[in-house]
């Protein structure tokens, strides 16, 4: 199965590294990233995972819940964590899925045959309330993700559900953003009362409202 963008997330049950659980229950009414490795005791992984779990309070100011994927099993992330946390010097708090017979990574097209016939590519969803797949990105297995982009992809998603924006090239909270072309110049001016900047007739600027 090939997740595209606006597609429903595909619903499992699962073994993980806190129990049994369903992942629509786990998410509920919150945003989620679920978040695939290649295998346990890798060292890039180790980083990223450490690095997530630095970022707890970050996705709890953003409601956003995160699990992570490994084809490995249960006793094997356990004991992983462990080290994680030891050498990243974290806690790691979110659950890891245990998928050794590779159907949540096929439900979710993480395996890519002509990268590896068995282990996960480094892929990511971002994954709305609604259930709906509103990033997806993959890395090749050597390259770390990079999680400060992440939350600022998981910034702009929320603020554009809010209002009627879209964010510009490596904008950061706080930052202007812009006016998409479907609401006009004049209604723009009503909409957003700290002004609106003409470049072009298409290219308008407004300060973040929120902010």
């Amino acid at each position: 199965m090939s997740i595209k963008l606006g597609d429903t997330a595909p619903d499992f049950q699962a073994e993980t590294s806190a129990g049994n659980l369903n992942f629509y229950d786990y998410l509920g009414n919150s945003w989620g990233i679920l978040f695939s490795h290649p295998a346990d005791y890798t060292p890039v992984c180790t980083t990223e995972l450490g690095y997530t779990s630095r970022l707890k309070e970050e996705f709890d100011k953003r409601d956003t819940k995160v699990i992570a994927l490994s084809v490995d099993g249960v006793e094997d992330h356990q004991n992983w964590i462990k080290d994680i946390n030891e050498t990243q010097e974290t806690d790691v708090q979110f659950p890891i899925i245990a998928d050794k017979d590779r159907k949540i990574s096929e439900l979710y097209d993480f395996i890519h045959p002509n990268a590896s016939a068995t282990a996960t590519v480094r892929s990511l969803l971002i994954i709305d309330p609604e259930k709906k797949a509103r990033l997806i990105i993959t890395y090749p297995a050597s390259t770390g993700r990079n999680f400060n982009e992440i939350i600022r992809v998981l910034d702009s998603l929320q603020l554009v559900d809010s209002y009627k924006i879209a964010t510009p090239v490596n904008w950061q909270d706080g930052d202007d953003v812009i006016v998409p072309p479907s609401v006009s110049t004049e209604e723009a001016r009503k909409i957003f009362p700290k002004g609106v900047t003409e470049i072009k007739p298409y290219l308008r600027y407004t300060p973040q409202p929120n902010t």
